[in-house]
């Protein structure tokens, strides 16, 4: 099985790229071949497990933009069943460089199509937009993760995701789905946590993911240092809850 995952919303701060991370991180050390490709102009993936990575072999932008071959792009990491594609600051063009090119949507799929059967999982860190980057991720993905913060104003926004989401689903994949809803930065102390996650299951209802991310101050200090939360504290709660979502993950694909 293959499997390529979006994670995407359009506003910023919501868990996205600590849950692409460690999602990806988890896969790996529960030996499922991963990749991860970092298609945010802020790098934030890439730095994020920079200490797993010796030497970047290429960008994302470099097999998008400059038509590298996607072989030549794939760096390896220090764990064996996870391999990146790196991002670097050239990737801010691209939403203008995409827009004269044919097919644009269709780019990331191209990039893809070569490799996706030496993965389970392709795990996609999309920008906090809705710009050209996210439509090709969508448009390449089976399948997305929408990341949702459990604090004022979590769904702000997600009616212009949603009908991003519908507009590729008629228009450029219709096999697109929504693998779930993430529940980030959850603090059960909180009345207010508890009440956006009312809020939110009686949105999604099914589509919500049972494991939820508990707000961690390990997880939050961890991309400091380069490394996921699972190799910086494998006993905090966030390494735990990561682990806890790919079990979850991994029992509904099977």
């Amino acid at each position: 099985m293959s499997k390529i995952i979006s994670l995407t919303n359009q506003k910023g701060g919501v868990g996205k790229t600590t849950s692409s991370v460690n999602l990806a991180v988890s896969f790996a050390v529960s030996e499922v071949k991963t990749l991860l490709i970092d298609l945010d102009p802020q790098s934030n993936a890439t730095t994020g497990i920079e200490e797993l990575i010796d030497e970047p072999k290429g960008s994302i932008y470099d097999a998008i933009i400059r038509g590298s071959a996607t072989k030549d792009v794939i760096t390896k990491t220090q764990l064996d069943c996870l391999d990146i594609i790196t991002s670097t600051s050239d990737l801010v063009g691209a939403e203008v460089e995409l827009v004269s090119i044919m097919a644009r949507e269709h780019q990331l799929e191209k990039v893809l199509k070569s490799i996706k059967k030496k993965y389970n999982y392709i795990l996609i860190d999309c920008p906090p937009s809705l710009g050209l980057l996210t439509l090709n991720a969508l448009t390449c993905s089976d399948s997305v993760i929408i990341p949702i913060q459990c604090e004022y104003y979590a769904l702000e926004g997600l009616g212009q995701l949603l009908n991003t989401i519908r507009l590729v689903q008629k228009n450029l994949n219709p096999n697109l789905e929504i693998e779930g809803v993430l529940l980030t930065m959850y603090d059960g102390r909180l009345n207010l946590s508890k009440q956006v996650a009312e809020e939110v299951r009686s949105f999604f209802e099914d589509k919500i993911f049972q494991t939820v991310i508990h707000r961690n101050v390990r997880l939050s200090e961890a991309p400091s240092f380069g490394k996921p939360a699972l190799l910086y504290d494998a006993n905090s709660t966030g390494a735990q809850n990561y682990m806890a979502l790919v079990g979850e993950m991994l029992s509904d694909d099977n």
